[in-house]
């Protein structure tokens, strides 16, 4: 099973932002109102509501519910009936709301927000990951994303990467290392003029706690042959490179390195119709940043029973 974040206070203030923003009122200030609502619902009512996925997707986000509803209700009360990473069908009640009336209107469009644009980003990551499955019987590649977030939501699109059947690359600048052109072109700038690739890698890697991975970004096949050999990288980046560079690398990998280490991720510009190719070369992870800022969200919607 799956294991969502913590609700934390950077996602309880998302998620306080996203209501202030809805029902006004300046920070610091008390919430301001659903016009709506106040000129329509008596305050004493009480109802439930259904969450309906309209499109047929991968969920996620539906941790979430309880904790925005009862911004807006504490007496309110969530059933989930769908599990976070599960396909479901248009058409399929992803949970149920009881509280009062009012309450539940103003949260509606809240609520939706949060599962619509997390579902999309689950359901696009496992049109990927399916799509690697279905293109090679012998080796998959593992589907990756990238920092190309949403600022703010970072936390919460990986996760629903996660749900669907993807892999987190680094969460941050803090919980890896990734030397990339622009590293280097400063380093050389400002210290060692020339040092190998192999040789500032095993420096760094030498230096970094082992469970801290290090990635090293490539442009060319030369800058690998430069960092394979007694090289310290964990993970090289092969960017932007034909299929037929990948294919390529991983032959280059196999013999100046050993088979299987480091590992091979191809990056830019992968989409659902050249992944085939991609994973037929044998790369071992495939990082998209498609994944998160390409998604759409999916079609979700409350129904009052």
């Amino acid at each position: 099973m799956l294991s969502p974040p913590p609700i934390d206070d950077a996602i309880s203030t998302l998620i306080r932002l996203a209501i202030r923003e809805d029902l006004g009122g300046l920070p610091g200030e008390p919430l301001a109102m659903d016009r709506t609502v106040q000129m329509t619902i008596p305050q004493s009512a009480r109802t439930s509501a259904a969450i309906v996925a309209k499109a047929d997707g991968i969920i996620s986000g539906q941790f979430l519910l309880f904790a925005i509803l009862r911004e807006y209700d504490a007496t309110a009360q969530v059933y989930v009936h769908t599990q976070d990473g599960q396909a479901v069908l248009a058409g399929t009640t992803l949970a149920t709301l009881s509280g009062i009336s009012g309450s539940l209107l103003s949260a509606e469009r809240v609520l939706l927000n949060f599962i619509s644009r997390l579902s999309g980003v689950a359901t696009l990551t496992r049109q990927y990951v399916d799509m690697a499955r279905r293109s090679s019987t012998s080796h998959i590649p593992a589907i990756c994303d990238t920092r190309k977030t949403t600022p703010g939501w970072r936390v919460l699109e990986k996760y629903a990467v996660r749900c669907g059947g993807g892999v987190n690359h680094r969460m941050g600048l803090y919980d890896g290392v990734m030397l990339k052109d622009n590293h280097i072109a400063a380093l050389h700038n400002t210290g060692p003029a020339g040092e190998a690739l192999a040789t500032l890698t095993k420096r760094i890697r030498q230096a970094l706690p082992p469970t801290t991975t290090l990635w090293l970004e490539v442009d060319t096949l030369s800058q690998l042959a430069q960092a394979l050999p007694d090289g310290g990288a964990d993970i090289i980046l092969l960017d932007n490179m034909p299929v037929i560079d990948l294919a390529q690398a991983v032959i280059m990998r196999n013999a100046l390195a050993q088979p299987g280490h480091p590992l091979l991720e191809a990056s830019g510009g992968i989409t659902l119709e050249n992944l085939p190719a991609v994973a037929a070369t044998g790369v071992d992870r495939v990082s998209i940043g498609a994944l998160t800022h390409h998604a759409v969200g999916l079609d979700v919607s409350m129904e009052f029973l």
